[in-house]
């Protein structure tokens, strides 16, 4: 998560943010730097291309649809505790990675061509992250390691390059975020170069390094923190962009779903599977996009402190949304696979967790975003923790068929409270 700030631009005009106050003073007052890009690469403070989305953006989006099916293919074929916390990590990575970017675009103006241009660098470099992430604990680990160091180490350098002459305080705030990055990334190239055994504990230490010094400001000795408080951004832009990878990430759930049955026989335990798969999927859909998330672009919009509902709701809560939807794309292939094969405890928990997780994901994204507690949401998770207290003496098909009708019960259950409160599709928010 990137804490921005802001200052005077070039001109004497003020940016974009209010200047963002350090947790602790500096030492000197931040001055512009004699290197960096001389023209200002900055988002306009008001004009068409604000708040708006690019094709660009959406262009380094289509990298994540490869990286997800990896993903989903790397979890279905490694059931077992290890081979999820391996997916966990790997998960949460990609989810990083994805976040930083779009904050960096939230910051600078897409539509200039030298931030096209390393906005397709980066996707370039994200795709080598792609094609190695299902190897990356196999051989190629190495490749992963530097493809994920190379792209977050090259975006935040660009990111101070393209600030240091027009917002020294935002340049200082990335100098504090390229300090951490470059920590975490010995960890991550270390980890591939060592014995595997010792890749998963190093790569989590990476990773902790990562999300704990975001969430604690960046903090780094003489030059300070960031403070969240002072951040001041586009929320709509944020909105829209993660409502997007939500979008991408059912898309993945759904070409998963596609192959899975393409793969096999015609049957009628096929033809239900896939009519689950796509049932769920489309809940999930409902439940993310008929009111919440209007609801979130809304309350950030309006938020006096966008940046504490930015970190929480749409950084950390979203990985939890995501992680639900590759787990449920996972209990999807498994259904349609194996639809009638005994219960394991592994299978239980994959058809079980992708719902759970999204479920999770959207009752802390509502407490964020509204402060409320959606009686729908803890009903639906009590729910599917009775479905997994009883799935073996079920089979795959039939828990998939209980973990969906969960699904739609609280994707219906919430219109129905929204529609009779009078907050219809013109009201919503």
């Amino acid at each position: 998560m990137l804490p921005f700030g802001g200052s005077l631009d070039q001109n004497g005009g003020v940016t974009r943010s209010t200047v963002t106050a350090s947790s602790e003073p500096a030492r000197h007052p931040a001055r512009p730097a004699r290197f960096g890009i001389r023209r200002n690469l900055l988002r306009p403070d008001d004009g068409p291309s604000t708040d708006r989305v690019t094709y660009v953006e959406l262009f380094f989006d289509l990298i994540f649809v490869f990286a997800l099916t990896q993903l989903s293919r790397y979890l279905y074929e490694n059931q077992s505790w290890t081979g999820a916390l391996e997916s966990a990590m790997l998960v949460l990575a990609l989810w990083w990675v994805w976040v930083y970017t779009t904050w960096v675009t939230n910051w600078l103006d897409p539509a200039k061509l030298p931030v096209r241009a390393a906005v397709l660098t980066l996707s370039l470099v994200g795709l080598v992250v792609s094609v190695s992430i299902y190897e990356s604990f196999g051989d190629r680990g190495i490749v992963f390691a530097i493809a994920y160091s190379v792209l977050q180490l090259g975006r935040t350098g660009f990111m101070v390059l393209a600030v240091a002459r027009h917002d020294p305080e935002l340049r200082r705030t990335f100098v504090r975020v390229l300090i951490w990055l470059s920590l975490s990334s010995v960890f991550w190239i270390v980890g591939a170069l060592l014995p595997l055994q010792y890749r998963l504990p190093l790569w989590l230490i990476a990773l902790a390094i990562e999300y704990l010094s975001a969430g604690f400001g960046f903090r780094v000795p003489r030059l300070g923190a960031s403070g969240i408080d002072d951040w001041n951004l586009s929320g709509s832009h944020i909105a829209e962009r993660s409502a997007l990878f939500v979008l991408i990430a059912l898309g993945e759930s759904l070409l998963v779903t596609g192959f899975a049955f393409a793969a096999q026989e015609s049957s009628t335990e096929g033809v239900v599977g896939m009519l689950l798969a796509f049932t769920s999927c489309v809940a999930m859909w409902w439940l993310y996009f008929d009111h919440s998330e209007r609801a979130g672009s809304k309350a950030i919009e309006a938020a006096k402190d966008p940046g504490r509902i930015a970190r929480l709701a749409y950084t950390y809560v979203h990985a939890l949304i995501i992680a639900g939807i590759v787990l449920t794309s996972v209990a999807d292939k498994e259904v349609l696979t194996h639809p009638l094969s005994s219960m394991t405890l592994s299978t239980a928990v994959v058809l079980v967790g992708g719902p759970f997780l999204y479920l999770l994901g959207m009752l802390l994204f509502r407490l964020v975003i509204a402060r409320e507690v959606l009686l729908s949401y803890l009903v639906g998770l009590v729910a599917l923790l009775a479905a997994f207290a009883g799935s073996f003496g079920l089979n795959p098909l039939q828990l998939g068929s209980i973990t969906t009708v969960v699904l739609v019960i609280v994707a219906g259950w919430e219109t129905v409270v929204r529609v009779r409160r009078g907050t219809d599709d013109k009201k919503a928010g």
